[in-house]
């Protein structure tokens, strides 16, 4: 099991004041300013800490909305929020039955009322497992054997693809529910007495590399995860939005990226903007009817805007900052789009569904224009180069896999002990399985997952940085490269291509442009055009799905 406790503050005379990185331990700490997080002996929800923190922000919560209904406009504003929270809380204690570590299947797209649910079972104790509402049943099927729900949320659409449970399943979308909201005996609700070691959420893992793994994450991960965010940023007012901000919010509540966001935004007082169902020129006219000044966003909606027309429709001056996470983004890409949007900032962050989400990250104009980094660690974050040979930690600028230790690390995987042994060791560390290296400014890269790594005769070749190449050109919509047998070389890259519209670009082409553009081992040998590339809510490529079709003679179907 991982420590609960990080030693990023235990840096020696060794360590390096510009990279991080300690000679002696050889490891890296985090230069972010150091914030006080509650004692993690101390009983706490991270339903408890958000509200203490929004308690201690300026806003008048009776008159600041918290979140906003993109297409309708419906609204609740801070005060409500909470007492929705608290009325539903006792609501799901008395008529449900549903008590500490109880777990609750959740499986409804984005609304108003699924920030309310998930709080809401925060604070009593419920272990929330949020599905994505466009799971197969046979999906499903596989996380409910892992996670053992006694009830299920779910909406009159997805309700059909579950199971009888325990306690049922009740439809968010019914007038029920909604009573349920505003519906208290009178008492005083006092939130359950919960330790911030108890499990808090198991979230489904991408399974970009293999089956979905259910990931246990407890109340203190997700409090260390808010808490060092919202104290920073209060504290250097950089890398976030100016006063009286919005944030537009595409990400799925679901995902890791999208949970931890909604509770910064709640502990920071800041206005979100909920997009039911995404699609793009419905996002654009949200950004300008509601001057939105943040937006969290997967690298494959900036891709979007970079080569979309759409764009010069709307008023998009309001936009000050996106925050890229879930999948690596190529210089190019951000090049382009600060060429087309100079007053827009991107700033990038790394981490894992086993890591709470943001390991590190960047915060300010200055960090954003550091093109190709993922930031710097997080406060309480420590890290390793690993050599993935020898097991030997390296210094800087040298890759290797990289290992992350802190308070935001899992607990474990449920149901896999042999995973969760092979990802965590003994002394807390995260084995990350990417191909990492720092600078001597201590700016985080990643070059590549070690598994998807394309072993090319003796070379190994990144596919994200072929996938980056292919994105820069003015023909080619969007990419992904994958390893395709070969007898000679053992693989080669083969490239997946959506064509931009009215393009008529050929295979030959593809393969000569990157080849202008890379060494000659890492050169595209096979093209496949397609009409979308298969992605993950986090904006990863499904690569296993592109593999196997390649390799199973599967292409006519796309």
């Amino acid at each position: 099991m991982a420590k609960t406790e990080s030693n990023t503050n235990t840096n020696t005379n060794s360590t390096d004041l510009n990279s991080g990185y300690c000679s002696e331990t050889k490891i890296y700490h985090s230069l972010r300013a150091s914030v006080p997080l509650p004692p993690i002996h101390q009983p706490l929800s991270v339903a408890e800490y958000t509200f203490s923190l929004l308690r201690h922000s300026s806003i008048n919560a009776e008159k600041t909305s918290f979140l906003v209904n993109s297409a309708t406009g419906q609204s609740l504003t801070f005060s409500q929020f909470i007492q929705q929270t608290q009325s539903l809380a006792q609501s799901l204690e008395k008529i449900y039955s549903l008590s500490k570590n109880d777990v609750a299947l959740i499986l409804a797209p984005t609304s108003l009322h699924v920030p309310v649910l998930l709080l809401s079972l925060f604070s009593i104790g419920v272990t929330i497992s949020p599905a994505n509402p466009i799971s197969s049943k046979s999906e499903l099927t596989h996380q409910l054997q892992l996670s053992k729900p006694v009830i299920a949320f779910a909406t009159s659409k997805t309700v059909q693809k579950l199971p009888s449970l325990p306690r049922g399943s009740v439809l968010i979308d019914s007038p029920e529910f909604l009573s349920l909201l505003t519906h208290t005996s009178g008492n005083y609700f006092r939130p359950v007495d919960v330790n911030q070691s108890d499990s808090a959420a198991i979230l489904y893992s991408s399974g970009t590399t293999g089956r979905v793994k259910a990931v246990l994450l407890t109340h203190g991960n997700l409090i260390g995860a808010v808490g060092g965010y919202c104290q920073t940023v209060a504290d250097s007012n950089q890398g976030a939005p100016k006063p009286d901000p919005g944030w537009l919010f595409t990400l799925p509540l679901f995902h890791a990226y999208g949970l931890l966001m909604m509770l910064r935004s709640c502990t920071m007082g800041i206005t979100l903007v909920l997009m039911e169902r995404f699609e793009f020129e419905t996002m654009l006219g949200a950004i300008e009817s509601y001057r939105v000044t943040y937006m969290p966003v997967s690298p494959p909606l900036i891709v979007g805007m970079v080569k979309s027309e759409l764009t010069k429709k709307y008023d998009l001056s309001s936009l000050q900052v996106l925050g890229s996470g879930g999948a690596p983004l190529g210089k190019d890409i951000i090049v382009k789009f600060k060429e087309k949007f100079p007053h827009i900032e991107i700033v990038q962050g790394y981490g894992l569904t086993e890591s709470t989400a943001g390991a590190s990250r960047m915060m300010g104009p200055d960090e954003a224009a550091r093109h190709g980094s993922v930031g710097r660690l997080s406060e309480y974050i420590e890290a390793k180069i690993v050599d993935p040979v020898t097991g030997e930690p390296l210094p800087p600028s040298h890759r290797g896999e990289l290992w992350i230790r802190g308070p935001t690390i899992m607990k474990g995987y449920i149901g896999d002990e042999k995973a969760t042994a092979e990802t965590l060791d003994s002394e807390g560390w995260l084995k990350t399985g990417d191909l990492c290296y720092f600078d001597s400014e201590g700016f985080l890269y990643i070059v590549d997952r070690l598994k998807e790594l394309i072993k090319y005769k003796a070379y190994q070749v990144p596919p994200a940085e072929l996938e980056h190449v292919l994105q820069a050109h003015s023909e080619i919509a969007d990419a992904a490269v994958v390893p395709y047998p070969d007898e000679d070389a053992g693989e080669i890259p083969m490239a997946f291509v959506v064509r931009k519209p009215g393009s008529n670009i050929t295979e030959a082409q593809v393969i000569d442009f990157v080849a202008k553009l890379v060494a000659p081992y890492k050169k595209v040998r096979r093209v496949a055009f397609v009409n979308s590339i298969p992605k993950s809510a986090a904006g990863k490529i499904l690569r296993r799905e592109l593999v196997n079709l390649a390799v199973s003679g599967g292409l006519a179907k796309l």
